[in-house]
Formats: C-alpha cells, structure tokens, sequence
C-alpha cells in the first residue's frame, strides 16, 4: 500500500462537523483511492480536568471566550509527532495572509498540512507564540471557527493532487489556473433553452476555434 500524496490533519473542538464534507464527492474518493488521507483530531482529549476544559474567559475583560493554550499546545505537539513529516502548521485565523490560487499551488506541494481551526473569540496569543504557525485566512469575514475554513483550504488543495480529478485538464484550465483569469461560459444539452442557443462555433467540432473562442472569453 503507498502513502497517500498529501496527508491532512485536522485540530478542531468539532470533529463532526468534517462528517458529510469527508464522504462525498471528489474528496470522498480521493480518500478511498487514499491519494488523499484526512485525519480529525478533538483539542479536548489533550484538556485536563473533569469538563476537559478548552476555553476561558479573556484576561482585562470583554465578550466570549478564548482558545486556552494547554490543551492546544498539547494537541498540536502530540499531532505532529504521530508521524513524518511533522508537517507545515497553519493557524486559519482573520489575522493571517488570505488564501489565493497561488498559496494553492504552493500548499499542494506539501506531502502534510496540519489544519488548527480557532474557536469562540480566538486563539491564546501564546498558543501561537509557541507554535509559530503559519497564519491563513479564506477572506475579510466572520466565521464561527476555523472548520469550515480547513475545509475550504482542504477542497482547494486536493483538486491539485494527481489523479484526484476525473479528467487530467481540470485542474489547469479551471479559473484562477496557471493561464490566469476566470473561466469561460459553459454550456450543455439543450442546444437551445428558452430562446437562448449554444454559440455556434461550440458545435462545429473545430478545435483550434474553439480554444481561440475560450481565450477570448474568460472573465
């Protein structure tokens, strides 16, 4: 059995919120196919104490709560070292360098991310003093916590794994791909839809016009 070519590990408080984005679709596959491995790790089985606490009201006062560091700390170490390579840390936080197609690229080069999703107010400072990881952001927005943000980091990154796409050209003439640019329209059966027709040139099996037709509408 070979390694799969990128391996994810996911830190969150909610393990089960990765449930139905874990088996279904292309990832799902990708896992069965174990070109992708996805591992979910819960902070608090590193907490200590009867509740296995895992956040704490702010020193000097505020709303909500903070990430506390123990148990991160722990968690984080203990992950990294449950198997080789340790693996590129990201933090995803609003405080990080925004996610683009270029860090992509860049992310699906790693053969281990490890996916530490923030909750309730944020993260200890001193959980990423300590850690120093890497920072990521998706996008100037609120989310709840991080999970969906891994999620998006991981989606992005394993339609760049080879093999994971049905179809090899895919991944390269998506938008935002190596070419630059979005996309160009698509169109499908019915030919016509409510008065509405595919451009003819799709349709006359001229390659070459075709793929100078797509360049000249991308968007």
């Amino acid at each position: 059995m070979s390694a799969p070519l990128v391996r994810f590990d996911l830190l969150t408080l909610f393990p089960a919120l990765f449930d139905g984005f874990l088996n279904e679709s292309i990832l799902k596959r990708a896992i069965q196919k174990e070109l992708v491995a996805v591992h979910r790790w819960d902070i608090r089985d590193w907490a200590e104490g009867k509740h296995k606490q895992v956040d704490d009201r702010p020193f000097g006062g505020g709303p909500g709560m903070v990430l506390m560091a123990p148990p991160t700390v722990a968690a984080v170490e203990a992950v990294r070292a449950s198997a080789e390579p340790p693996g590129r840390l990201i933090a995803l936080t609003p405080q990080g360098r925004r996610l683009d197609q270029d860090h992509v690229r860049e992310l699906a080069r790693e053969p281990r991310l490890i996916l530490l999703c923030g909750r309730y107010e944020g993260f200890d400072e001193r959980i990423l003093e300590t850690l120093e990881p890497e920072r990521l952001s998706i996008g100037d927005f609120v989310l709840s916590g991080g999970e969906v943000a891994a999620m998006v980091v991981v989606d992005a990154v394993m339609r760049l794994i080879p093999g994971v796409l049905g179809d090899a050209e895919s991944a390269v003439d998506e938008s935002f791909g190596p070419d630059g640019g979005l996309e160009y329209p698509h169109y499908t059966r019915p030919r016509e839809f409510r008065g509405r027709e595919v451009p003819e040139i799709l349709l006359g099996g001229d390659h070459a016009a075709i793929a100078r037709w797509r360049r000249e509408h991308r968007r």
